[in-house]
């Protein structure tokens, strides 16, 4: 299986896309100024308490407060909170974590009104992001993690991941780690470690423990509350720390500027691999040069097709995801007839769904229909088919057998809201009112555009993002109108076919890819 990763890098947004043998199969879209992700960690003020919920709300900056639970707090709060109070007082110099003094843990019976009063500053982390109505869930027990190792401040045990499955190994790993680690920090030992020599461990922990004083050193500095403490340094390398995998076999980027990000990054953590980073140059959008556009329409919305005519509806409401297979106009052949069909249908949707969870990142309660079958080995063999599937899913997820009424319950992590790409297509000339002009004129527009960008506003050198056939009928024949235009207006003019644009959908992008506005409310009209 070839493994490759596209990452489409915008002004406003990163997009990576995972195909494996082609197929997509992971897709993440993170904002470049969004602030509230995962992993980030802020000095903030506790706004209210909920003694029902023994729980609290904390103004971190966001529009909603953001939530904390009382078994949330850690076993090592009264530390943390204690070596906070004794940074704040003194501005001149940084108390280092190892001589802080340790108090006794947390009471797991105990109650936020005792432990936790308004006003109170506290450093907590996003462990969830905002998810519809709700704010972002927090957690108070720190952690930094890295490619081998999670740190953990006022910690005490190493830990080392249970999918090491060799005890001398583990055993190995452990006496490591304990010889080097400083005093008061925990560590976690994650499963790509397993064979790894002391001097990259090392190196790692090294790395993590100065974020760490960072992060301390400007809750030191700082006075204004909420305030971000701690960010991962790039979106891109914070999205490739969780998916890289030795086996990748390509990193194509659209940017010189990230791809040095990412590039800097695993030659850290496998400098073998460095060399698989490339950059992309090509004219068309990276998205559709690697098929990855026309996948992404066909993935996303309620009806997914898959094979021989079945199909998939996928609902999502406030509190879980249903998803209900279908066969469609799918006929069998097969001497035993619906049985066998619907074997066949309901495998097939199985490896779908597997591939719709990963590519959606669907969390919570996911509930599917299976078409009924009647052998108990039929169904066994489903169950075990999306156990095998869901192996390869990153994310922590529970499996259950089919009920009695054909239904699979299936439980995900969510620690995102579920990715939605709209794959529906507004009218770009009447925006949904219904009336157009003459699609015959359409490119009479485009010429006037151009007009108006070359000898009124001055921009001599730009690309025009069109649909893919009105890019042919552009190029099209020797005295074809592209080449019309450039000889009436320079040969800074290039047309780029875009499969993301709709028909009569167009964008102009100057020579430094920045997006040009020549909308005009006459158009709508």
């Amino acid at each position: 299986m070839t493994s490759e990763v596209v990452i489409d890098v915008q002004p406003k947004e990163i997009s990576i896309a995972l195909l494996e043998d082609k197929r997509l199969v992971e897709y993440q879209k993170e904002s470049r100024e969004a602030s509230f992700a995962v992993g980030n960690i802020y000095i903030a003020r506790v706004k209210r308490l909920m003694p029902g919920l023994n729980a609290c709300f904390v103004d971190i900056g966001y529009e909603r407060d953001a939530f904390l639970h009382y078994l949330d707090l850690g076993n090592q709060f009264d530390s943390y909170a204690k070596y906070i109070r004794q940074v704040e007082n003194d501005n001149k110099k940084l108390m280092p974590i190892t001589k802080a003094s340790r108090l006794p843990v947390l009471k797991k019976d105990g109650s936020v009104q005792t432990t936790l009063q308004t006003g109170q500053e506290v450093l907590v982390q996003i462990v969830k992001e905002p998810i519809s109505t709700k704010g972002p869930r927090l957690t108070a027990e720190l952690s930094f993690a890295g490619r081998y190792l999670v740190l953990i401040p006022f910690g005490d045990k190493v830990s080392v991941s249970s999918k090491i499955k060799s005890g001398e190994e583990r055993a190995r790993l452990k006496q490591l780690i304990q010889s080097i680690k400083p005093k008061n920090f925990g560590v976690v030992v994650r499963t790509v470690a397993e064979g790894k020599r002391v001097a990259e461990l090392d190196a790692e922990l090294t790395t993590l423990i100065k974020r760490w004083e960072n992060t301390i050193t400007k809750v030191q500095k700082t006075r204004q509350r909420p305030q971000l403490v701690f960010e991962e340094t790039g979106r891109a390398v914070a999205m490739m720390r969780d998916l890289f995998n030795p086996t990748y076999e390509s990193i194509y980027i659209n940017d010189a500027d990230v791809a040095t990000e990412v590039k800097d990054y695993i030659s850290l953590i496998a400098p073998d691999k460095v060399d698989i980073v490339k950059t992309y140059t090509g004219k068309l959008p990276i998205f559709d040069n690697y098929d990855v556009t026309r996948q992404l329409k066909s993935g996303f919305g309620k009806t997914v097709n898959y094979k021989h005519g079945a199909y998939l509806i996928i609902e999502h409401t406030e509190a879980l995801h249903v998803i209900d297979v279908n066969s469609g106009n799918r006929i069998s052949k097969q001497a035993n007839g619906q049985e066998a069909n619907a074997l066949d249908v309901n495998l097939g949707a199985a490896d779908e769904i597997a591939r719709q969870l990963r590519l959606r990142d669907m969390g919570g309660i996911i509930v599917v229909d299976f078409i009924d079958m009647h052998l108990a080995e039929d169904r066994q063999m489903l169950y075990e088919r999306m156990c095998k599937n869901m192996q390869k899913d990153r994310a922590r997820h529970n499996i259950l057998p089919l009920s009695k009424f054909g239904l699979m319950q299936i439980t995900r992590q969510r620690v995102r809201p579920a990715m939605d790409v709209n794959v529906e297509e507004t009218c770009p000339t009447c925006f949904g009112k219904g009336k157009i002009k003459s699609s015959y004129l359409f490119t009479d527009t485009l010429e006037h555009k151009i007009d108006t960008l070359v000898n009124k506003i001055g921009v001599r050198k730009f690309y025009l993002h069109v649909h893919p056939y009105v890019a042919a009928y552009i190029n099209q024949g020797v005295w074809s109108l592209k080449r019309r235009w450039q000889i009436k207006y320079g040969l800074g003019v290039r047309v780029i076919p875009s499969q993301k644009l709709a028909f009569l959908q167009y964008e102009f992008y100057d020579s430094n890819n920045q997006f040009l506005d020549m909308k005009e409310e006459i158009e709508t009209k």
